[in-house]
């Protein structure tokens, strides 16, 4: 499913739009754009953009902001494509999104199949990341919602035993 969304354009888009393929009616082919799954980057959208569409918003999301700039979020690993509109529909800007994953700080132990990940920034801690296990997955993660839930209020009164 392609992920549609309607903005006012504004200025610059990664790079301006060059006045020779926007005379020519061409779109402006951009360098392509690489993140790292679980963080942002700010880019600026093209003169007269209305439209932006998402290849796959599986991989990157888009939140457009005031002033023609647009907060891309790195979702899930791999490459989508990201294409600029004009109030006639017609493009005037696409650009490759790549999303990879971190290397700083990240660890990553197999146990045979079973891959588990970890964060030393400086000590390790566990650090649920795409591809892990299901087991370690699951259980890292609802320790983290668990915790989470505890912080804000939400889980006030028992917490799940641990599975032995």
């Amino acid at each position: 499913m392609r992920r549609i969304l309607s903005i006012a354009g504004r200025a610059g888009f990664v790079v301006l739009l060059t006045g020779a393929a926007a005379a020519a009616g061409q779109p402006e082919i951009l360098p392509v754009v690489t993140i790292l799954v679980d963080n942002a980057k700010v880019l600026r959208l093209p003169e007269k953009t209305s439209t932006i569409i998402v290849g796959n918003p599986i991989i990157a999301e888009v939140t457009p902001q005031k002033n023609g700039v647009l907060v891309l979020t790195g979702k899930s690993f791999g490459s989508t494509n990201l294409i600029a509109l004009d109030s006639g529909g017609a493009m005037i800007a696409e650009t490759t999104i790549r999303v990879e994953a971190s290397r700083d700080s990240t660890i990553t132990v197999q146990r045979g199949l079973d891959r588990e990940s970890l964060s030393c920034t400086p000590s390790c801690q566990p650090s649920v990341q795409l591809g892990d296990s299901a087991t370690y997955f699951g259980t890292t993660s609802g320790q983290a919602d668990t915790r989470r839930k505890l912080a804000t209020g939400g889980g006030a009164g028992t917490v799940p035993a641990a599975e032995h």
